[in-house]
């Protein structure tokens, strides 16, 4: 790839965006990125974001749990949390904080970061969210709620999006492989699949099969940049 090739692929403030299902890869060809572009003298922001896990978002139930203790169920699936999700009143307050926090994250910092001219690399992206909350709680109906709409509203859309996408008994055997403290059910994983492809052909994600060789799928990344400038 020439350079002023690359000029033109990595334009200023770009955002790239990687999802997928668990353990596809990304995380792995996100670092093969962010380092060809610590190459090339550029200085990318690398975001990891996912709704209700966010830094702000974790570090304000960290407090909370201080305060107020025993009170709130301890992080990570357990029985407490499944038992506290059940009353529709926390499950409501939680997701209105989640997509609110996302509303900063997204539709504030992201545009700042955009504003300076810095390269993005997303980490998941409003499309993960977007799952996690249909498969966690399947009876919230987000998607008619005004806050939820804000948010597809105000966050940016990608420059360029990535779908990194296993089989689930290859997914399953590298959780295990990686001792995944909260690794999700064969059943949760097919489910999340079909909606991975689902979004990837009505959000313009570029769908990658990861189980290809590293390389192979980088350079597929790359070239699949390079098409888009």
């Amino acid at each position: 790839m020439n350079k002023n090739k690359f000029k033109m692929i990595f334009e200023p403030g770009w955002l790239i965006v990687f999802s997928g299902l668990d353990s596809a890869g990304k995380s792995t060809q996100i670092e093969l990125l962010l380092n060809f572009l610590l190459e090339h003298g550029k200085k990318p922001v690398y975001l990891w974001s996912r709704g209700g896990y966010t830094g702000p978002f974790n570090f304000l139930k960290s407090c909370l749990r201080k305060i107020l203790k025993k009170k709130l169920p301890p992080p990570g699936r357990n029985e407490d949390r499944e038992n506290a999700f059940k009353k529709i009143w926390i499950r409501n307050i939680w997701l209105i904080l989640a997509i609110f926090d996302l509303i900063l994250v997204y539709g504030i910092y992201i545009r700042i970061i955009k504003f300076f001219g810095r390269c993005i690399i997303a980490d998941r992206y409003l499309g993960d969210t977007w799952i996690d909350f249909k498969l966690n709680f399947p009876n919230a109906e987000i998607d008619q709620w005004p806050l939820w709409k804000v948010l597809k509203w105000i966050t940016p859309k990608p420059d360029a999006s990535f779908m990194l996408l296993i089989d689930v008994d290859e997914s399953l055997r590298r959780s295990l492989l990686k001792k995944e403290p909260f690794p999700d059910s064969k059943e949760v994983l097919y489910k999340r699949l079909d909606m991975y492809k689902g979004i990837s052909c009505t959000q313009g994600y570029k769908r990658i099969d990861c189980l290809q060789v590293l390389e192979k799928i980088h350079n597929e990344i790359v070239e699949t940049i390079s098409l888009k400038s």
